[in-house]
C-alpha cells in the first residue's frame, strides 16, 4: 500500500468510526461531544499517526511510556493529548507524569501516591483513572469492582492528583453484546463511588475497536480505538 492509498484509509476509516460513534450516542440519548475517542497509536508508524491527527484524531493513546516518549518528542509541534492507557509500573511514574494528560490505569494507593508525589514535583494536577477488573481476570490489572471504593477514596484524598473516573477492560469475546455486563458494571460501580463518597466521576474509560458502540450505549465517556483506525498491526 502507498503512502497515498494508507492516509486515504486512515481517513476513511476515521470518518467512519466517528459516524458510529454518533449513531451510538444517539441511540443511547447522548450527544458524540460527550465521547472522547482515544486513538490508539500503540506500535504505529509515526508517519501512520500524523495521518490519523490530519483526519481528524486530537487525542492519542499510548500502552508503553518509553514508545511514548519518542513519539510525543517527535510530534511535539502537533496539537495532540496523549493517554496512557497501559499498565504503569512504578519505575516509569516519573516519566509519565511528564508525558501525559490522562492516566488511565491506577489500580493500587502505593501508585497513586507515587503519581501524586511526581504530579507535586512537577508542579501539576495530574488527571487519572482508576482501572477496575470487573471481571477479576487474573490476566489483567485492575482492582476488583468490590474494592474500587476504598481506592477512590484514597486517590481522592491527594492533593496534585485529579480523580476523574473510572477505566476498564472486559475479557475477549467474540460478541460485542457479551461485552455489554462488563461495562454496566463499571457504570455501576462509578455509580456507587460518587454515591457513597460524594465524588462526580465523569469519565468512562472503556470500549475498544470491536466493542466501543456497546460500551458508549453502556455510558462510556472515553473509547479507546486502534485497529479499527489504523488497519491491523503488521
Amino acid at each position: 500500500m502507498t503512502p497515498f492509498q494508507d492516509a486515504s484509509q486512515i481517513r476513511e476509516n476515521w470518518q467512519r468510526v466517528t459516524e458510529r460513534i454518533e449513531r451510538a450516542a444517539t441511540r443511547s440519548g447522548r450527544i458524540k461531544d460527550e465521547i472522547t475517542l482515544v486513538a490508539v497509536s500503540k506500535k504505529q508508524g509515526i508517519d501512520k499517526i500524523i495521518q490519523a491527527v490530519e483526519a481528524g484524531a486530537r487525542v492519542l493513546g499510548e500502552n508503553y511510556v518509553q514508545e511514548a516518549r519518542e513519539k510525543i518528542l517527535a510530534l511535539r509541534n502537533y496539537p495532540i493529548e496523549w493517554h496512557l492507557i497501559g499498565h504503569l509500573q512504578s519505575n516509569k511514574v516519573r516519566l509519565a507524569v511528564s508525558l501525559f494528560t490522562l492516566i488511565h490505569t491506577v489500580d493500587s494507593l502505593h501508585l497513586a501516591r507515587l503519581v501524586d508525589q511526581r504530579a507535586q514535583v512537577e508542579g501539576k494536577i495530574q488527571s487519572v483513572l482508576i482501572q477496575v477488573n470487573v471481571a477479576g481476570e487474573a490476566s489483567k490489572s485492575g482492582v476488583l469492582p468490590q474494592e474500587a471504593i476504598d481506592l477512590a477514596k484514597g486517590v481522592s484524598q491527594l492533593p496534585h492528583l485529579s480523580l476523574d473516573g473510572l477505566m476498564t477492560i472486559p475479557p475477549e469475546v467474540d460478541d460485542p453484546e457479551k461485552a455489554r455486563p462488563y461495562f454496566a458494571k463499571l457504570r455501576e460501580v462509578r455509580d456507587g463511588i460518587e454515591r457513597e463518597l460524594g465524588l462526580s466521576l465523569r469519565h468512562l474509560s472503556m470500549g475498544m475497536s470491536h466493542d466501543f458502540e456497546v460500551a458508549i450505549e453502556e455510558g462510556a465517556t472515553i473509547v479507546r480505538v486502534g485497529s479499527a483506525i489504523f488497519g491491523p498491526r503488521g
